[in-house]
């Protein structure tokens, strides 16, 4: 028997999985909570629970960062992200976070099913709707989406000082590095993100979900 959990903060939510489910003799809804704090309650209570279907928008909690800390408890736990919010971005930091799959909320029961049984089995699924939004956005940037940018630890860090606003110059003196070293790490990711200037180069990693 697979123990599942739900958290997800409408109640139609959750009362419509267990309709699609309570055929399904191989799967248990355990329990289910309304919001983050409830959820990590029930996860203590049950730590044999295989799958665990998260809504990324609870009241009391960002739901990327509590993927990410169930991740971190729970390391064996299979998380699939359950929401109606269709970005490329947010998708991949689910994925990046810990989520082992994406659904969207207008599911039909076969692609539930589906999959469930692709996480248990080991593999990562994305729902058709946020596979061709990924799809379309890295065309739109020009991105083979078999070769999505690896960024450097430092790279990252640079990024993100970019996008708070910083000049290249604070940037160096923030990280007591030389102005030639910043330009450098900013010239090789505008090379990997494939685009010319540096607000390009924020809006690229933006939907990538390279930033945050």
């Amino acid at each position: 028997m697979i123990k599942l959990i739900i958290i997800d903060d409408h109640p139609l939510v959750a009362d419509g999985i267990a309709t699609m489910l309570k055929d399904e003799s191989y799967l248990q809804i355990v329990a289910s909570a309304k919001t983050g704090r409830q959820g990590l309650a029930i996860l203590s209570e049950y730590p044999d629970c295989e799958v665990i279907l998260l809504d990324i928008n609870l009241p009391d909690t960002d739901g990327l960062q509590l993927c990410e800390q169930i991740r971190q408890l729970y390391p064996n736990l299979k998380i699939i992200g359950l929401t109606s919010v269709n970005e490329a971005g947010i998708i991949s930091q689910m994925i990046r976070r810990g989520a082992n799959g994406y659904l969207l909320k207008d599911m039909e029961k076969e692609e539930l099913l589906h999959a469930i049984n692709r996480v248990l089995d080991g593999h990562v699924y994305l729902s058709k709707g946020a596979n061709e939004k990924i799809l379309q956005q890295l065309r739109e940037l020009d991105i083979n989406p078999h070769q999505v940018p690896m960024l450097t630890r430092r790279e990252k860090e640079i990024l993100s000082l970019l996008d708070q606003g910083l000049s290249s110059q604070e940037i160096a003196s923030r990280l007591s590095l030389s102005i030639h070293t910043i330009d450098t790490h900013r010239k090789n990711m505008l090379q990997k993100l494939n685009v010319h200037n540096t607000p390009a180069l924020l809006k690229a990693a933006g939907k990538l979900g390279l930033l945050g």
